[in-house]
């Protein structure tokens, strides 16, 4: 996520720059050629390339709101999983004690049941962040192997590369157990499993009578909503954009920025004899709206990408952490997730 109020002028030239250079080239070759070809110069009326300029401006938009939806629900689901997980915190504090059972446990024993919940539960989101940043064949890094590596560098240096690869395999080693850590770490669904876990261990604590029947069908409630909240995730991240959508867009700017000089050259001819080397610059710019606007939602439509414009999964899951182990009253807790080249992720 870019935290920064406005793109700096530097961050749009590394971002879009590159096809400022190759749209000026592309302007300045037919225009070179309108000069030495004058009297051969097909041109084309002003007239049906704007129709197919508006046309192609309504359908980029129609992508680009579909784009926006997928990325706003994401952030939605994210806020979701913060409210139900200090729900969980809160309700296995005040839910799991001695009321029901024939012998006390000592408040040691019933904070370690308390604290290996919620670590369980802090390892199921790391788990799944872990999960929902796999590329997919339809996102970038999926790509051919000139686009995979572009993409690669883009990571290190607008995306997840920016923070520690590690973080994920060190946070849970550090919430589960090592005979646990490793049964888990090798289902094809790890996130999954852990809330199976969280599952029997309610049905253990049923069986001690650390909880009654209202409190374990509560407890196993907010179970179900993170299993909906992870669902919801993984539609995302594993159903794309219709690709007939992301596809045509792509070829309907080209298209267009493809005939742009060819209509823009006659208007300027009328300028006078060098007029049409006017053309380059608008060529260029309007150009670079399109390519932008199809950029946009290109970059918009896989919010689980790992790019600097995804959903801050990292610092979410930081947030519950130390949410839920003050909640154990923990004083040692890891700091917030910083920005870094004001990405924060």
């Amino acid at each position: 996520m870019y935290v920064r109020k406005n793109f700096t002028l530097w961050g749009v030239l590394k971002f879009t720059g590159h096809h400022m250079i190759w749209l000026s080239l592309w302007g300045a070759f037919v225009a070179f050629l309108h000069h030495y070809f004058h009297d051969q110069w097909i041109s084309i009326p002003w007239l049906p390339l704007s129709i197919i300029g508006t046309a192609v401006a309504f359908y980029v938009g129609f992508k680009n709101n579909s784009a926006y939806d997928r990325m706003w629900e994401a952030r939605k689901i994210w806020g979701a999983i913060v409210n139900s997980s200090r729900m969980w915190g809160a309700t296995v504090k005040g839910f799991v004690g001695n009321q029901f059972t024939p012998i006390d446990l000592s408040d040691p024993e019933i904070r370690s049941i308390h604290k290996s919940l919620i670590y369980r539960h802090i390892a199921w989101l790391y788990a799944l962040r872990s999960q929902l940043l796999i590329p997919t064949q339809w996102e970038h890094l999926g790509g051919n192997k000139f686009k995979r590596k572009f993409f690669e560098r883009r990571l290190k240096s607008y995306g997840v590369g920016l923070y520690d690869d590690e973080i994920t395999k060190m946070e849970l080693t550090t919430f589960l157990e090592k005979q646990e850590h490793d049964k888990l770490i090798d289902f094809q669904n790890t996130a999954t499993q852990i809330i199976d876990k969280q599952s029997q261990e309610l049905k253990k604590l049923r069986k001690q009578n650390l909880i009654d029947d209202f409190r374990h069908m509560e407890l196993q409630k907010i179970l179900n909503d993170f299993y909906t909240h992870q669902g919801k995730c993984e539609r995302i991240k594993k159903y794309p954009l219709p690709r007939q959508y992301g596809s045509f867009s792509f070829i309907f700017v080209g298209i267009f920025v493809f005939l742009l000089p060819f209509g823009f050259i006659p208007e300027f001819h009328k300028l006078g004899e060098f007029g049409a080397w006017y053309s380059i610059p608008f060529t260029a710019l309007v150009g670079w709206v399109y390519v932008v606007m199809e950029l946009i939602g290109d970059y918009s439509e896989n919010p689980f990408e790992g790019l600097g414009n995804d959903i801050p999964m990292l610092s979410l899951c930081r947030v519950i952490e130390v949410d839920l182990r003050e909640m154990l009253e923990e004083t040692e807790l890891p700091p917030a997730i910083q920005p870094v080249n004001n990405v924060l992720m």
